[in-house]
C-alpha cells in the first residue's frame, strides 16, 4: 500500500470556531483603541485545536486592511535551552533564519534595533537581546557595571526587552504568539508573565496550553490582571465533526462516504486532532488506499471490507498505538532511536544509534556512508508524509537535518517500546558521538543533551560534569531558573573526586539561589563550599564562602552572625594577597556596622575599602563606597559631608550605566532631603528612583522606595495616600523574606494609623516591627522604631495604665541614638518625648519632668540649628535606609 501526503495536503475546514475567532479579533481591537496589551491564553487538551485557532485568527488579524499587526510566533518545545521560547519569538521579530553569518545577524538586529529606539542606547539593547539568541555582541560600560550580578542582568533584560517591545508596538500595533507553553522552558515563561504584567503598548499576547499549565504554574492566569482572558477550548458539536470528517474525506472516490463519516463523529468526541487521526488510521489499516501515488488531485478508494478488523481508537492514546502498530519494524526501529536523542533528532544520530551494533568494515568506503544517510533521509521523509515526524528549521550540532515528532504522546509511546538494556545502549551510543562531534565547543544546549545521555546510560559522575557544564552556560547567559535546575542535578549526580570543579559550581550555584530568593539553599551550598575548601586547604574559596555567607545574614537581618564571617574572610584574602577580596570585606563589614549603629567604625572600615578599590581602579565598586558612606553620614547627623558622597556615587553610576546602583543612590538622596525637611524635593528623588527602579523590574527594590514615599506622604500630613503605599510595600516586603524592610514598613503603617487616629492598627504594627527589628538588632532601626512606640503608647493604644511606659521607650530610642552618635535624631527623639511630657495630664503637675520636657526641646532646636534642619521636621520619622 502507498503512502502519501494527500491525507494531510490541506487543514480541515475550522467548524464550530467562528465564535472564538471573532473574540480574539474584538480583544485585538480593544488593545488598539486602548493602546495597551492584552492578553489571551486559549486552555484545551492536545489535538483540540488550538494551534489551529491560533493560526487561522492572526491571518485574519495580517488581512486586515490598514489595521492588522505584525505578527511574531514562538513554541514551547523543549530544545534543552534557557529561554528557548522566548528566543525563538526574537529570531521571528529580527527575521533571523539558522545559518545567518553572525556578522550579517549582528547588523541585521542593529539595524532594526535602531530604527525602532533612534539609536538610544542601541549597543546595551542589542547585548541583552543577543544573549538570547545566540548572537555575539560586545559588551558597554553599563553591561559591564552589571555582569558580575545575576540577579541585576536578568532585571536589566526584562526591562531592556519591555521596553524596545513597549516602543516597537507603539510605531505598529503587534500580536506575539506563544504556543505550547506548557513544554516551555522555565525562564521564558517567567520572562512572558513579567511582559504580561508590565507592558503598555497595544499588543496582543495570544498563547495556548493544555490543563497541565494550570497545574505547573497556578498563578498564570493571574499575570495581567483584566487584561489577561483565559479562553478554554472545548471539542466541536457533531455537527462540526461530521463537516470537518467531510472535509478530511473528501478525496475519496464519490465524495466522503457518510459511514466513515459517522465512524469519525461517534469516536471522534469533537476533538478535530483525533478526528484527523482516525483518518490516518483508515490509511494505515488499508480501509483508504491511494488511486494514484502522490497524485497531484488525489483520489482514495475505500474498503470497507477492512473497517471491521481495524481497531478504531477512542481517545488520542489509542489513535497513536493503532498509528504505531501500522508502522513497519525498520520505521518503528528508527522513530524509537529518534525517541532515544530526545524531542529534537537528527540524522547523525540516528546513523550512529544504526552503527551500534556492529564494528567498522574492513575499508570505511565514503560511498557506504552516503547510503546509509540517504537509506535515512528517505524513511524520515517518507514519515514526514504520514505525520509522524517533521523538519525542524536549523542543523544540528554536526550540521546534519534535524526533525521532531509532531505528537508528543507518539514518542512517548516509542520510547516505552524500548527495553531497559536498549535504552542504556542508546544513550551510551549517543553520549559517545555528542562528545567527539563537538570537540569541547559545546553550548548550553549540547552540553544539557550529552549529560542527558551520560546519566541514562549509567555514567553519573560525567553526566554531572556536563550538567554543572550547562549550568555554567546557563548562567552566563543569566537564565537563572535553568542554571538553578541544571547546577542542582550536576552536584546531585557527580562525585566527591571532582572536589575543585564541584567547589567551583557550589558558589555559582549559592548565587543563582541567592538572586532567586531562596536564601536557605543558597546557605546551604555556601555551607558546603566551606567544607571543601576547608578540607582541602584552598583558603582564597574559603574566604569567598565566608563572604557569601556573611552578606547573606546580614542582608536577611541576622546581623550578629554575619560580622564574624565577614572577619574570617578577611583574615583569608589577607593571607592569600587578594586584594579585591580584602576591599570587599572592609566594605561589607562597614555596612554591617552602619547597620549596627556604629557609624564611626562603619566610616573607618568604608574609608579603607575607597581607597583600596580606587588603587584598583574598580569604578562600580568605588561608586558603592561613596554610596555607601553617604549612608553614614546621612544617619550621623552630618548632612554635608553625606549629600556629597552621594552626589559623587550618583555621578559615578550614572557616567558607568549602573541604572540599578542609581535608583540605589537617588533614594538615599531622597532620604537626606527628608531628613531635611526638603518634602518636594524629596518626594522627587523617590519618584525619580521609584521610575528607574520599575523600568528595572527590581520588585525589592520598588518595595522600599514605596515605603519612602509613604513615610514622605505621612509627614506631609496625607495619612490615606500613605497607607495605601506602605500596605503595598509590607506585602512586598513579606513576599520577599525582606525582614529588615519588612520592619520598616510596618512602623511607617503604625506613624500613619496614629495620625488617623486608629490606634489599635497602630499598636498591632508598631509591636510585629519593634518585634522583627529586636532579633535584627539593628540599633539604627531600633531606635526610630523605639520613638513610634512611644508615641503610640502616649496616645492611649494599650490603655491609660501603660502611657508611663512611653518614658521608656523615648529613653531607650534616646540612649540607643546617641550610642550611634546621630544627633538628629537624638534631637527628633527629644522633641517627640518633651511634646509627651508637656501635654500628658499625668506629668503636667511634675515640675522635675516638665522641666526635664523644657531642656530636651532646647537641646532639640540647638541641633536643628546645628544641622540647619528646619524646626518642623522635629518629631518626624526618617525614612526606610536603602543600599544594604
Amino acid at each position: 500500500m502507498s503512502q502519501s501526503n494527500n491525507a494531510d495536503s490541506s487543514p480541515p475546514p475550522l467548524a464550530g470556531r467562528a465564535s472564538i475567532i471573532d473574540d480574539l479579533a474584538e480583544i485585538y481591537d480593544e488593545a488598539r483603541e486602548r493602546q495597551d496589551v492584552r492578553v489571551v491564553t486559549l486552555v484545551g487538551p492536545s489535538g483540540v485545536g488550538k494551534s489551529r485557532i491560533s493560526s487561522e485568527a492572526t491571518l485574519a488579524l495580517r488581512r486586515r486592511p490598514g489595521r492588522g499587526p505584525r505578527i511574531f510566533k514562538s513554541s514551547g518545545k523543549d530544545y534543552s535551552r534557557s529561554y528557548a521560547t522566548f528566543g525563538r519569538l526574537l529570531r521571528s521579530r529580527f527575521g533571523l533564519v539558522p545559518g545567518t553569518p553572525p556578522d550579517e545577524a549582528q547588523e541585521l538586529i542593529r539595524t532594526q534595533v535602531a530604527k525602532v529606539l533612534d539609536d538610544r542606547k542601541v549597543g546595551d539593547v542589542c547585548y541583552f537581546l543577543s544573549q538570547l539568541i545566540d548572537v555575539p555582541f560586545p559588551d558597554s560600560p553599563m553591561t559591564r557595571a552589571v555582569g558580575e550580578s545575576p540577579g541585576q542582568v536578568r532585571l536589566l533584560r526584562r526591562a531592556v526587552i519591555r521596553n524596545f517591545f513597549d516602543t516597537d508596538a507603539s510605531n505598529s500595533p503587534t500580536c506575539l504568539v506563544f504556543e505550547d507553553l506548557h513544554l516551555a522552558d522555565a525562564d521564558s515563561l517567567a520572562l512572558i508573565g513579567y511582559l504580561i504584567e508590565n507592558l503598555t503598548a497595544p499588543i496582543l499576547i495570544l498563547c495556548t496550553t493544555t490543563p497541565e499549565l494550570g497545574n505547573s504554574h497556578p498563578d498564570w492566569f493571574d499575570y495581567g490582571g483584566k487584561r489577561h482572558r483565559r479562553m478554554d477550548v472545548r471539542g466541536v458539536d457533531p455537527e462540526a465533526a461530521a463537516a470537518i470528517m467531510r472535509s478530511l474525506l473528501s478525496p475519496c472516490e464519490g465524495g466522503a462516504p457518510e459511514r466513515l463519516v459517522r465512524v469519525g463523529v461517534e469516536l471522534g468526541n469533537g476533538n478535530p486532532g483525533l478526528l484527523e487521526r482516525i483518518v490516518r488510521v483508515f490509511h494505515d489499516s488499508g480501509v483508504l488506499e491511494e488511486v494514484v501515488a502522490l497524485a497531484e488531485t488525489p483520489s482514495w478508494k475505500v474498503h470497507y471490507d477492512k473497517l471491521e478488523g481495524v481497531q478504531l481508537p477512542v481517545t488520542v492514546e489509542e489513535a497513536a498505538a493503532a498509528r504505531i502498530s501500522s508502522l513497519t519494524t525498520s520505521e518503528r526501529q528508527l522513530l524509537q532511536n529518534g525517541s532515544a536523542m530526545g524531542d529534537v533528532f537528527s540524522v547523525g544520530g540516528l546513523l550512529a544509534l544504526h552503527r551500534m551494533t556492529g564494528g567498522a568494515p574492513e575499508f570505511w568506503s565514503s560511498d557506504e556512508s552516503d547510503n546509509q544517510s540517504r537509506l535515512i533521509l528517505e524513511s524520515l521523509d517518507a514519515l514526514v508524509t504520514r505525520g509522524f515526524v517533521e523538519d525542524v528549521v536549523g542543523t544540528s550540532a554536526d550540521g546534519e537535518r534535524q526533525f521532531q515528532f509532531r505528537s508528543k504522546i507518539e514518542r512517548d509511546q516509542l520510547s516505552e517500546l524500548t527495553t531497559i538494556v536498549q535504552s542504556v545502549q542508546h544513550h551510551e551510543a549517543l553520549a559517545d558521538w555528542l562528545a567527539n562531534i563537538t570537540s569541547g565547543a559545546a553550548d548550553e544546549e549540547v552540553c544539557a543533551r550529552l549529560a542527558h545521555h551520560l546519566e541514562q546510560s549509567g555514567a553519573h559522575e560525567k553526566a554531572g560534569i556536563a550538567y554543572l557544564d550547562a549550568g555554567d552556560h546557563a548562567r552566563a547567559s543569566y537564565a537563572l531558573a535553568k542554571a538553578t535546575e541544571y547546577y542542582a542535578q550536576g552536584l546531585k549526580l557527580v562525585g566527591s573526586g571532582e572536589g575543585r570543579r564541584r567547589l567551583e559550581a557550589l558558589h555559582n550555584y549559592g548565587d543563582v539561589l541567592l538572586a532567586g530568593g531562596r536564601t536557605v539553599e543558597a546557605l546551604d551550598a555556601f555551607r558546603e563550599m566551606l567544607d571543601i575548601a576547608y578540607r582541602c586547604d584552598l583558603k582564597a574559596k574559603g574566604g569567598a564562602a565566608h563572604n557569601r555567607i556573611g552578606r547573606l545574614r546580614r542582608d536577611t537581618g541576622a546581623l550578629p552572625q554575619a560580622g564574624p564571617h565577614f572577619e574570617a574572610a578577611l583574615r583569608l584574602f589577607e593571607e592569600v594577597g587578594d586584594e579585591r577580596g580584602v576591599a570587599s570585606c572592609h566594605d561589607d563589614v562597614g555596612k554591617l556596622l552602619w547597620l549596627q549603629g556604629e557609624n564611626m567604625e562603619a566610616l573607618g572600615r568604608l574609608n579603607i575599602a575607597l581607597e583600596m578599590r580606587k588603587e584598583l581602579g574598580d569604578q562600580r565598586s568605588v561608586a558603592l563606597s561613596w554610596h555607601n558612606i553617604g549612608l553614614v553620614w546621612t544617619d550621623h547627623g552630618r548632612p554635608t559631608e553625606a549629600l556629597s558622597a552621594l552626589q559623587t556615587a550618583l555621578q559615578m553610576r550614572r557616567e558607568i550605566d549602573d541604572a540599578p546602583g542609581v535608583a540605589q543612590t537617588l533614594a538615599a538622596l531622597g532620604q537626606l532631603a527628608q531628613g531635611q525637611n526638603q518634602m518636594t524635593e524629596a518626594l522627587r528623588l523617590f519618584q525619580e528612583a521609584y521610575d528607574v527602579a520599575q523600568e528595572l523590574g527590581e520588585q525589592n527594590r520598588l518595595a522600599v522606595v514605596l515605603t519612602s514615599l509613604g513615610e514622605t506622604h505621612h509627614r506631609l500630613g496625607d495619612a490615606a495616600e500613605a497607607i495605601t503605599l506602605l500596605t503595598l510595600a509590607e506585602e512586598m516586603c513579606d513576599e520577599f523574606g525582606d525582614r529588615l524592610h519588612l520592619a520598616e514598613a510596618k512602623r511607617g503603617l503604625a506613624a500613619a494609623y496614629l495620625m488617623q487616629g486608629e490606634l489599635k492598627k497602630a499598636r498591632v504594627l508598631i509591636k510585629g516591627a519593634v518585634d522583627i527589628l529586636g532579633s535584627i538588632r539593628s540599633k539604627s532601626h531600633l531606635a526610630v522604631a523605639l520613638r513610634t512606640l512611644g508615641e503610640i503608647t502616649a496616645a492611649g493604644a494599650w490603655g491609660d495604665a501603660h502611657q508611663p511606659r512611653a518614658i521608656q521607650y523615648f529613653s531607650r530610642s534616646v540612649a540607643l541614638c546617641k550610642e550611634m552618635g546621630n544627633d538628629t535624631e537624638v534631637a527628633r527623639t527629644y522633641t517627640a518625648f518633651s511634646k509627651y511630657l508637656l501635654t500628658s495630664a499625668e506629668h503636667q503637675a511634675d515640675p522635675k519632668l516638665q522641666e526635664q520636657a523644657r531642656q530636651m526641646t532646647t537641646l532639640a532646636e540647638q541641633i536643628f540649628e546645628r544641622s540647619r534642619i528646619p524646626s518642623d521636621s522635629a518629631g518626624q520619622n526618617p525614612i526606610v535606609k536603602l543600599g544594604v
